[in-house]
């Protein structure tokens, strides 16, 4: 396999268009693209001819305007090139209308009161910083999608919105340093972790099935204890997949750079090269719906929720964050005298302010049902926001706060104390596991989000926050008499106004969350704590300053998102019932009927009691009503959800009631599954789940 002739095969992409467009053409297209220039018409028709052409010999047959409404996940509704001509006759058309606006359904995504039913027209728009593939034999053009009065009915609005806004006030802050650049973007990697489960397996378990994780499971004699899996030698099936993966990837232009196992049993990660954050939003949407469809190939199914399996590492998505300006300059790069780097310092400091400032907004940026199940423990950064900036970056700020002088300390050399092995320098900081937001030597890791979520609405909030920071910053410095001395009382003044956000210890510890409290830290530790933020006064007022969201689409935002919590929970509610009842109960009294059965056996033979089978039979019956109990209670407690008429008085208790309720059921079942023989219980256990591949 050529990597370099598949790579972006199947991607109008700019060499692609290079070579089709006519030549004032594309330097229209592209002036659209760098510079958010308006798209005549003419243009739009002279593009869509050539898309049209091109995908025609790559087999594609209909188009689609491919969207990312407010599910989470993608849309497409595809529409045939063929127009009909005199004579039963057809031809292969495609026109700039057709790529610039398309009409889905406006009423049938999640609206959060924007659309009624009887009011269903939407438009998709054509995104023109985004290249369109081709997938399934069908064009896929990315578009952003809004209601018919205008409101963002998706991700990827607000996000170019936030991106705008960004590029905007950092221009300003670089033009103070004597640097007159055309784009400052956003960059982002995202690392995508993953379970890879037997298909067969899969599809015996209803939790999996509708939760997409697991609602009961005993865990294992052996699980991630040994350590032996994390970067491991790859299980040759698993290989087969990954490779498969990373050609489809390829094909579609998706840097995939890295792959290994992860640290739970069945667990694994890819991780692609950087690009800017509206492409690499796109991308990592692909490739979620990839991975699931590459997996279904090797009968295997991939599950992305973020803790599927009890007792061992849930599966997170670390945000690789980062600006770069259209010369090529990485921003977060601190160079090799990162004291001696005032503009470096200035956007670092920046960065620190809007983390402080708004630990809601990010917080809130990674909740999700799933995601409560995985912060705060094996390996996944806890609810509490903080920064981790290293030793060296620390201690540089924290002369500037002093006003002390900087020990700088020569550049440590790593030394393995073998002959043959080579020297090498030490990095500037260490990495914490346990940091939500960590510097990591020329960007921002953000370790919180959930494996199964987009990643436009966490890049929302650090692209505006920081944006509002930087103008802030720059109001200030514009008018200065002094550049250079207010510079320098602007990052001291900061740095100490801020200073509370920078932790560089242990994010798991008690004497952590001790602490965070002092200094005044949210701790918000589930989404029904975390969501409500979002409304905060000061809240509305950035996004509405940057116009990344109006109010109103805040206000939509915040229902469905709390509309979705209660309803993942209600799912998941419904699914555990139906297991108790119609799976593990009859296999539990049929295996207890067994044992029972095998006691009057063993007295009607030998004249005595079989102590081991009547044990074994009162602790099955005494815990079989338990969980009965439990169940009982468990559907009260659902049945009150009724009384409660809006999301947010619903979703608190969901929280607080329903899940406690939940985790008690299955408490008693786990129990039994530890008891009752391994060819009774009614589907597959741990073991076969995260070891059988």
């Amino acid at each position: 396999m050529d990597v370099s002739t598949i790579f972006g095969s199947m991607v109008f992409n700019e060499t692609v268009m290079q070579e089709r467009l006519p030549k004032e053409i594309f330097k229209s297209l592209k002036k659209t693209m760098e510079e958010g220039s308006a798209l005549d018409l003419t243009v739009a028709n002279s593009v869509a001819n050539a898309m049209k052409n091109w995908a025609i010999e790559k087999g594609a047959t209909h188009f689609t305007h491919w969207f990312q409404p407010m599910t989470g996940i993608t849309a497409e509704k595809h529409d045939s090139f063929i127009s009909p001509i005199p004579g039963g006759k057809v031809i292969m058309e495609f026109s700039g209308k057709e790529l610039i606006k398309g009409e889905p359904d406006g009423s049938s995504f999640p609206s959060g009161g924007l659309r009624a039913t009887c009011e269903a027209r939407g438009y998709t728009a054509w995104d023109p910083t985004s290249y369109a593939f081709i997938k399934e034999g069908s064009l896929c053009i990315p578009t952003a999608f809004c209601s018919y009065s205008g409101e963002a009915l998706d991700k990827k609005t607000p996000l170019l919105r936030s991106m705008d806004a960004l590029d905007k006030q950092c221009r300003r802050v670089l033009k103070l340093f004597g640097k007159d650049v055309k784009k400052v973007t956003s960059t982002v990697g995202p690392e995508q972790e993953y379970f890879l489960i037997d298909k067969k397996l899969y599809n015996k378990r209803k939790d999996l099935m509708f939760c997409n994780r697991t609602l009961f499971g005993a865990r294992p004699p052996k699980g991630q204890e040994l350590e032996d899996h994390y970067f491991g030698a790859i299980k040759p099936r698993i290989i087969a997949f990954m490779k498969d993966l990373d050609e489809e990837l390829w094909k579609l232009g998706i840097l995939s750079k890295t792959k290994h196992n992860e640290v739970a049993p069945a667990q694994h990660e890819m991780a692609p090269i950087f690009t800017t954050t509206n492409l690499s939003t796109d991308q990592n949407q692909l490739t979620m719906e990839i991975i699931k469809k590459v997996a279904l190939k090797h009968d295997l199914v991939c599950i992305l929720h973020e803790k599927p399996f009890n007792g061992v590492n849930g599966s997170g998505k670390h945000n690789n964050w980062s600006l770069s300006t259209n010369t090529g300059e990485n921003l977060l790069e601190p160079g090799n005298t990162p004291e001696e780097n005032a503009q470096f310092l200035l956007i670092l400091t920046a960065v620190i302010k809007a983390v402080d400032e708004y630990q809601d907004l990010l917080r809130l940026s990674v909740a999700s049902a799933g995601n409560d199940h995985r912060l705060g423990a094996n390996e996944a950064p806890p609810a509490i926001i903080s920064m981790f900036l290293g030793d060296e970056l620390t201690a540089i700020l924290e002369s500037i706060m002093s006003g002390k002088p900087y020990d700088k300390k020569a550049k440590e050399v790593i030394k393995l104390g073998v002959d043959t092995m080579p020297a090498f320098p030490k990095d500037n900081t260490d990495r914490n596991r346990t940091s939500p937001f960590a510097f990591t030597g020329n960007k921002f890791e953000f370790r919180s989000l959930g494996s199964s979520m987009s990643i436009s609405c966490p890049n929302i909030m650090l692209n505006t926050i920081t944006a509002d920071a930087m103008c802030q910053f720059a109001d200030e410095l514009e008018n200065a008499d002094d550049f250079n001395s207010a510079l320098n009382a602007l990052i001291k003044k900061t740095l100490n106004e801020h200073k509370k956000i920078i932790f560089n210890g242990d994010g798991y510890s008690q004497e952590w969350v001790e602490e965070a409290a002092r200094r005044g830290l949210l701790n918000l530790k589930t989404t029904s704590d975390a969501l409500p933020h979002f409304l905060d006064e000061k809240n509305v007022k950035l996004f509405a300053k940057y116009k990344v969201h109006s109010k109103t689409e805040m206000e939509a935002r915040y229902e469905i998102q709390m509309e979705e919590y209660c309803k993942v929970l209600n799912i998941e509610v419904m699914t555990m019932l139906e297991m108790v009842k119609r799976e593990i109960t009859p296999a539990v009294i049929n295996f207890a009927k067994d044992v029972a059965d095998s006691a009057l056996s063993m007295k009607n033979l030998i004249g005595n009691a079989a102590k081991t089978q009547i044990e074994l039979v009162k602790t099955v019956s005494e815990l079989t009503d338990e969980l009965t109990d439990k169940t009982k209670a468990l559907e009260a407690v659902i049945l009150k959800v009724k009384e409660y008429d809006n999301a947010t008085d619903c979703a608190k208790f969901y929280t607080a009631s329903v899940i406690p309720a939940m985790n008690d059921v299955r408490a008693v079942a786990d129990k039994l599954e530890t008891i009752v023989g391994s060819e009774y219980w009614p589907f597959p256990t741990y073991a076969d789940l995260l070891f059988r591949i």
